[in-house]
């Protein structure tokens, strides 16, 4: 990890346009064609579970997990996960991933599911998802689909679609 002063936060709502640049910056206008993108759509992240890094009051990453069912399995999709160019290589993308698997794990989450290189991932634990057992619904590489168990056994009899889920409102 770098020297620089980072602080890692909960997201607020005054952060959605920074982030949202951050986005556009990172993945330009084609990420809405994505099919992470998609199944995100419409849904919000879970709050607890987004978080941004600062360097002092800069916001240079950030990173969400949004609700989803793998056939009627409930799980989490990791996504987006961004760094500023500027800032990347020096570990801020690795911390961004475990404070928010830490906190999926302390709240009882079992599963979390990405789409991305699995060279990076794995350094957090996430392995390719064993094939047949979850079905994207749009066109994924199945190398880059990954998994996180979060519990041991997390992913037994784990079969199906990949869908969205709302949570029930507090």
């Amino acid at each position: 990890m770098t020297d620089l002063p980072l602080t890692i936060r909960h997201e607020t709502p005054a952060d959605a346009g920074i982030i949202e640049k951050l986005h556009e910056r990172a993945f330009g206008p084609g990420r809405f064609a994505k099919t992470a993108y998609r199944l995100r759509e419409g849904i919000p992240p879970i709050a607890s579970l987004s978080y941004v890094a600062l360097v002092g009051t800069l916001v240079v990453g950030s990173i969400r997990l949004t609700p989803i069912m793998i056939g009627a399995t409930p799980a989490l999709l990791l996504g987006p996960l961004t760094v500023e160019q500027a800032f990347s290589s020096i570990g801020i993308g690795m911390t961004l991933i475990q404070r928010a698997v830490e906190t999926a794990k302390a709240e009882g989450h079992k599963l979390i599911l990405l789409v991305g290189d699995e060279p990076y991932y794995s350094r957090a634990g996430f392995v390719v998802m064993p094939q047949g057992c979850a079905e994207m619904p749009g066109p994924v590489d199945p190398r880059r689909l990954l998994v996180l168990e979060l519990a041991a056994g997390a992913l037994e009899g784990v079969h199906g679609r990949v869908s969205a889920r709302m949570l029930k409102a507090a």
